[in-house]
Formats: C-alpha cells, sequence, structure tokens
C-alpha cells in the first residue's frame, strides 16, 4: 500500500529524532504503535463484519435457488409417493403389482426365527 524506502525511512527517523528528540522518541514510538495496533483491530473487525455479511447473502441467494429448483422438481415428479425408494425407478414401481410383496416371503410354517428350514427327513423305499 505505502511504498516507502530505505532512503524516504532514513528521513522520517532524522526528523523524529529532531522534533520529538531523542529522550521522548520510546514513547512517542509505544504510543504510535499502540495507535496503529488499535487502527488495525477496528479495520480487522470492520473487514469480518463485511465479510460475514456479504457470506449470509450469498446463502441467501443459494438458499432460494435450492428452493425453486426444488419446486421445479417436484412439479415435474408429483406422483412419486414420498417413502418411495430413492434407489428405485418410477416405472419399475408402477410395476410392483407384478413383484412379491416384501413382507410375503416363502418361508416353510416349521422355518426358525432366522428363516433356516430344518433338513428333509430321509425317505424309506
Amino acid at each position: 500500500m505505502f511504498d516507502v524506502g530505505a532512503s524516504e525511512l532514513l528521513l522520517i527517523v532524522i526528523v523524529a529524532i529532531v522534533v520529538i528528540g531523542p529522550k521522548d522518541l520510546p514513547l512517542a514510538l509505544r504510543t504510535a504503535g499502540r495507535w496503529i495496533g488499535k487502527i488495525r483491530r477496528v479495520s480487522g473487525h470492520f473487514r469480518s463484519g463485511i465479510e460475514t455479511m456479504i457470506r449470509e447473502a450469498e446463502m441467501e441467494e443459494m438458499e432460494r435457488k435450492w428452493r425453486e429448483q426444488n419446486a421445479a422438481i417436484m412439479k415435474a415428479h408429483p406422483d412419486v409417493p414420498a417413502d418411495a425408494d430413492p434407489a428405485q425407478p418410477v416405472a419399475a414401481s408402477a410395476e410392483a403389482g407384478a413383484l412379491p410383496a416384501p413382507d410375503a416371503s416363502p418361508v416353510s410354517p416349521s422355518a426358525d426365527a432366522a428363516g433356516h428350514t430344518p433338513p428333509a427327513a430321509p425317505t424309506q423305499p
């Protein structure tokens, strides 16, 4: 931001020693350092506030776009039930009448709790 070369810095130091004096120069530099620190803190706080406002505005814009896209998707596919399996295509769920129901499994009455059937008894010829 400020381009201060070595010769310009030397001139500032010489003027400061002449105007302030070598006795009061450390106190003046300490005071200047405190003021610079305060200015940096205030500017950092201001910058973070601006960045937060920008992030919130971007999030609001993204949420608005997501709501619009969601509404368009819901309009395009109104007949999909809410409890449908997303991995299963919609066309296959329309033909679900040809498939057996998930809880109607062909298990014999003598099956144990794990679904295993006991081995068949040997038959006599």
